[in-house]
Formats: C-alpha cells, structure tokens, sequence
C-alpha cells in the first residue's frame, strides 16, 4: 500500500481528462479492483453477487462499474497483475490479515446488534482477491478485450517499467510507491468521481534537489510496505538527514540506527524484478453481448446491477469517435 506520507513530498496536480485523453496506462490492477470490490462489496447485499453454488463475484460489478470511466475518456488501460509476493512483504500481509479477522469479528458483533450499516463497512475490510475473483476479472477483460500483463512480482513495479520505457504514458495508482519505483508520471484518483490528479516524479526530484536513489533512501528512512520507518523521521526530517548526509548508510551511520536487509529493500524499488515479455493492443474490440451475457448468465449477476456499467462502455463508442471501438 505504500506510506501515505509521501504525499507531503510529491509534486501532485489537479489535471482534467482532456489533458490525457488518448494515453495508455499501465494500471496496477490488483489496487485498481480491490477499491472497486470493497465498494461493490459495501453497498451491495451479499446475495446480489454470489451465485446459486455460493462463488461470490462482486468484482464483476466493480470491474464493470469501473471501466466506463476509462472508456469515456478515451483511455486505454492496460491491466497489470501482481505475480509472486515478495519475500519481504510477508509482514504486510500478515498485518493485513490479522486486520481483516478484526473486521470479521467487528461485523458480526455489529449484525447481531442490527447495526447494518457498521456491519457493512466492517466487511467491507474483509475482502479478499480470492482464485474465483481473479480468474472471473481476466475473463471478463478478455471478453471486454482490455489488455491484460502478468507481471514476475510487484503490479506496480511492472507498471512504472512499461511507463519508464515509454511503452505507456502513465501509471494507474492509488499508492504512492509508484514515486519510488521511478515512475514518470502517475495518474491518481482514476476510482473517484471528478478528474485524476498527476503526480510526477522529476518534478518532486527538482522540488527538494535529489536523486532518484535519494528519494527511495527517503521513502525507507520513512517506512515503507518492505520495512518499518526509523521512529521519530517523517518526511521533513527524512529529506534533511538524506540531504545533509548524502545517502541511507550515511543517514543510519550518523543516527546510529539499522535497518535490516536495507540494501535489498533499496534494491526492490531501483532493480524491482520486473519483465520486458509481455506486449498489447491498444486497438480495442470489446464484445459486448459476450460479457454481458458472461456477468448475467454465467456468473448470475442480475442484469439491473450492471446495466447502466455497460450503458456507459456503449455509449462511449459513439462518445469518443474511435474507429477502435467497435
């Protein structure tokens, strides 16, 4: 998920779609579907997206209620999946699943005292990107022919290469780490209503006068998914000793601190394990009647929850004038 408190540093700015229109991003998808799932999941009862043998599948309305907005501002997403958990987020995750089994328990207690509405935000934390959900959500990309990439490790680490190649224009992400991982330009906010923000990377490196390695040796003085911050360094402090001492070992040299594994954690922003096998079209077909009757017929999604999602992807055929868009 990346510290939040990087924002304090980023160069980030208001831009309105017109100003991307007819770009391609690189979009992480797993951070992408999981804001559309824990809203679908949230304000949608739980019987509208499980199926009659149990599958729950709310990612097919999030994913449909989603797209459009790329769609009607003639962008093309290219959906970049996370491939195998790196080592050292084993803490993370266990985090995060111990926070979701406080959910679980928090929800139930608010069911039994007939408070939906708590019960509801409480499950929404407990989402998890299960086998069904993953095979379902590629399914229907394939269906709506938008590209999809398996990245070797971290989504956004592939995202922010392809961007770094200028195989894309931008990086499709909430989480701030696409800073770190070198990527040019991110575009935020592309899962709220309004226009995205853009957050640059040289930008930020000229605000504050450093490096690309100074501003991942930053982000791990602060903390960051792979390691905990040193206490008491936020991002003010952490600019100033990287600044004042040159590089992270100088910094922990100087403050008499240790992070352990630091010189691989640097490594997994400035050397992340990423791919150059992969390839896309961004002429798009999307066969609508297919993945309409895949959300509705297969999945038993009812039609009335997906009908205005796939109103709006229509509509944007005519809307955008692309000879693409089929």
């Amino acid at each position: 998920m990346g510290n939040a408190d990087l924002r304090q540093l980023a160069v980030i700015e208001d831009i309105p779609f017109e100003k991307v229109s007819g770009s391609v991003v690189a979009v992480d998808a797993h951070n992408w579907l999981y804001r559309y799932l824990t809203t679908t999941v949230k304000w949608t009862r739980d019987e509208v997206y499980t199926t009659s043998e149990g599958a729950a599948v709310a990612n097919l309305i999030g994913v449909i209620q989603g797209l459009p907005k790329f769609f009607e501002n003639d962008l093309t997403p290219v959906m970049v999946f996370d491939g195998a958990v790196t080592d050292f987020k084993d803490a993370e995750i266990e985090a995060r699943r111990e926070q979701k089994q406080k959910a679980e328990k928090a929800a139930e207690e608010a069911r039994e005292r007939g408070d939906a509405i708590e019960a509801a935000r409480q499950e929404a934390r407990t989402i998890r990107l299960t086998d069904t959900i993953h095979q379902t959500t590629r399914e229907l990309f394939e269906l709506l022919d938008v590209p999809v990439i398996e990245a070797p490790a971290e989504g956004e680490a592939q995202a922010a290469y392809m961007a770094r190649k200028g195989d894309v224009e931008y990086v499709g992400s909430e989480d701030y780490d696409t800073l770190l991982l070198g990527a040019p330009y991110t575009l935020r906010q592309l899962t709220s209503k309004g226009d995205p923000e853009l957050m640059k990377l040289e930008a930020t490196l000229e605000k504050h006068d450093i490096t690309w390695e100074q501003l991942v040796d930053i982000g791990i003085l602060m903390g960051t998914d792979f390691n905990e911050g040193i206490s008491g360094i936020g991002p003010k402090t952490a600019v100033k000793l990287v600044k004042e001492h040159g590089d992270l070992w100088a910094v922990l040299e100087a403050k008499d601190e240790y992070i352990e594994h630091a010189d691989i954690i640097r490594g997994l922003f400035l050397e992340p394990d990423v791919t150059d096998d992969y390839e896309f079209d961004t002429d798009i077909s999307p066969d609508l009647a297919a993945a309409k009757k895949y959300v509705t017929e297969t999945w038993e999604i009812p039609a009335d929850e997906v009908a205005r999602g796939f109103e709006r992807i229509e509509a944007s055929v005519v809307q955008t004038g692309l000879d693409r868009w089929t």
